[in-house]
């Protein structure tokens, strides 16, 4: 018998899901979301840059950056690793320097034929905090970061 975990219902209204398919091997899509090289090349929604501080991919490692967006705004971000599991899943904490606990986000890589599973998982604390987010465009810029993976990947 299947059951869906009580957790799963509770907290479908406070979480943003992404998943996307991408034509290369885990591992090569797992590295291109850890290396520091390699992210300040794709990471972030279109024409945004980034500004990139420092990133340590281990548990209690951080990564902070500076978003530039497009009409010139600068947005602080620190994300604080708890789970770093390669090529499998990454999680951490996703925030500012002076909320650095804002949402949790689970990104998990799955072997997909000869691609890769890709699935960006952000829980908010509550629905509202969620709604907030969406309103200002994360599920469209968490789909425009992805799709700017996909042709960094297509290049190598």
């Amino acid at each position: 018998m299947v059951t869906r975990r009580t957790s799963d219902a509770a907290i479908a209204d406070r979480e943003i899901v992404i998943t996307r398919v991408f034509d290369a091997p885990r591992e090569l899509v797992f590295d291109a979301w850890t290396d520091p090289k390699a992210v300040a090349q794709w990471f972030g929604p279109n024409g945004f840059t980034m500004t990139l501080r420092e990133m340590d991919v281990r548990p209690d490692g951080v990564w902070s950056f500076i978003f530039h967006g497009p009409d010139g705004t600068d947005y602080d971000n620190k994300i604080t690793f708890t789970e770093v599991d390669r090529p499998e899943r990454l999680k951490y904490w996703h925030g500012t320097s002076e909320n650095p606990r804002e949402f949790e986000v689970t990104v998990t890589f799955v072997v997909q034929g000869k691609g890769t599973k890709l699935t960006l998982r952000s829980l908010f604390p509550t629905q509202e905090a969620r709604d907030k987010k969406t309103e200002f465009g994360a599920i469209e810029g968490g789909n425009q970061t992805l799709e700017r993976l996909a042709q960094y990947l297509a290049k190598k």
